[in-house]
């Protein structure tokens, strides 16, 4: 077992060095920037009709060399907010979920483990920790049931199955071995399967990425009687075939794994799923495809609708066609469900998270936080931070801003990649990043001041 080192600082990181205000709207190609455009407060709306032309000889390879994270090194977040380190020393520390007692479980994805954390009660203090489970395959969603305070199961996604361990409140280890519940998911390429249950429980929703970029080696019709058009008839709007079949989809099942059901499609790759409070709406944080410009297409946070199709791999935002399978589905360009929120290119959005709680100011309730990645495919980095959609009166405004950043170092160099973002049971938020295998914890006191943290 590789050890992990729990932190508390000793000192609370401040959330920046000096007073971040609010900034003014950047709509449009003014929203297009690198990383050294990102601060706290940076607020940006990005339309369907901002997409610039897809354009392959615009296509940049500008991957980050992820460096040791800087004694000095601290993410930046808006006045009254502070940040704490809690722990360090995983591998991959990838989707974050508390269970209701508080504890904080952590797919440890390259280690094959799921990992839990017990805080002291309103610190970053770790009191107690272990390797839940281990042996897994790319472990990465992880879902309580059945929803509530007394959870009986675990759910856990790998990469080929969801599995599922008997759950009281409390466990820090497995007291049995895992059950089965959904088995041949397609593994290859896009391998982070999230999970989450409907509001009431009755439904399981599997999140399973493409296999590829454009599914150019999908077969030209599908192989069955009828071809395309029989397909057509047979199966849900969008759905793809042969090599993509039951990919690029969110799949929904009953809690014991049968009646599986194709929910939505054409959702490229989906890495981050959460459960809107108040409406139950699902929601996914989806990675567009890569090769046609640092701003074509945009990734996207939406609810996603059942029976809804949003474009992969034929179009993209609506109904722009993809020009490397052209003239292939024009049945399908009206049909498009258009995203809600829409990201700059190639930010690579994965944890998704809602905030129902009352520690952070009044005007957070309601809305949600996103992390993201960070981007190879474009020339001007961007990415590598966490961003938060506001919502008025349930409804996405349409924009994002960003939260917590810091991150990046150089043009060519990121201590942090966030992946996983939680709320944990007194209202912080929690944000993994697997730059240097840490785990963050988010508060926020008005007015603080450097004397206060000491």
């Amino acid at each position: 077992m590789k050890p992990v080192s729990t932190i508390v600082c000793s000192i609370a990181l401040l959330a920046a060095t000096g007073v971040f205000a609010a900034e003014s709207l950047k709509k449009g190609k003014a929203a297009f920037g690198s990383w050294q455009d990102d601060k706290p407060g940076v607020t940006r709306l990005i339309s369907p009709e901002d997409l610039p032309a897809p354009d392959e000889s615009k296509s940049a390879e500008n991957s980050a060399e992820p460096i040791k994270m800087p004694e000095s090194a601290k993410p930046l977040l808006p006045e009254g907010f502070s940040v704490e380190l809690v722990a360090s020393g995983m591998e991959s520390p990838r989707i974050i979920r508390v269970a209701p007692n508080g504890d904080i479980f952590v797919a440890d994805s390259k280690a094959n483990q799921i990992r839990v954390f017990r805080l002291q009660e309103g610190a970053a203090k770790v009191e107690e920790d272990g390797i839940f489970a281990g042996g897994l395959h790319q472990p990465y969603g992880i879902a309580f049931y059945p929803p509530g305070p007394n959870p009986e199961w675990i759910y856990v996604g790998n990469s080929h199955s969801v599995v599922r361990f008997p759950y009281k409140n409390g466990d820090i280890e497995a007291s049995g071995e895992p059950e089965a519940i959904v088995e041949n998911i397609p593994e290859a390429h896009h391998w982070t399967r999230d999970i989450v249950f409907s509001a009431d429980g009755s439904k399981l929703f599997l999140a399973v990425g493409s296999g590829s970029n454009i599914a150019l080696d999908m077969s030209p019709t599908p192989r069955i009687e009828g071809g395309l058009d029989a397909w057509i008839k047979e199966k849900p709007l969008g759905a793809t075939w042969d090599t993509e079949e039951r990919r690029a989809d969110v799949i929904s099942f009953d809690p014991d794994g049968k009646n599986e059901k194709i929910y939505a499609t054409g959702l490229r790759n989906c890495s981050g799923m959460a459960i809107q409070p108040g409406n139950g709406a699902l929601w996914c944080a989806v990675n567009e495809r890569d090769g046609l410009g640092d701003n074509v297409p945009f990734d996207y946070a939406t609810e996603v609708k059942e029976g809804g199709f949003y474009g992969w791999p034929w179009y993209y935002i609506g109904g722009n066609e993809e020009p490397r399978r052209k003239g292939e589905r024009p049945d399908l360009a009206s049909k498009v469900t258009v995203p809600d929120v829409l990201f700059q290119g190639h930010s690579a959005p994965l944890g998704m998270a809602f905030y129902n709680d009352d520690a952070f100011p009044a005007e957070y309730r309601g809305n949600a936080f996103v992390a993201m990645h960070g981007s190879w495919n474009r020339a001007g980095r961007t990415g590598y931070k966490v961003v938060m959609l506001p919502f008025k009166d349930g409804k996405p405004t349409g924009e994002y801003q960003d939260f917590m950043t810091g991150f990046v170092v150089s043009d060519k160099e990121v201590w942090g990649r966030p992946v996983g973002i939680a709320v944990a049971k007194d209202g912080s938020l929690l944000v993994s990043e697997d730059g240097n295998g840490t785990i963050w914890r988010v508060t926020y006191k008005a007015n603080k001041t450097v004397g206060e943290l000491q």
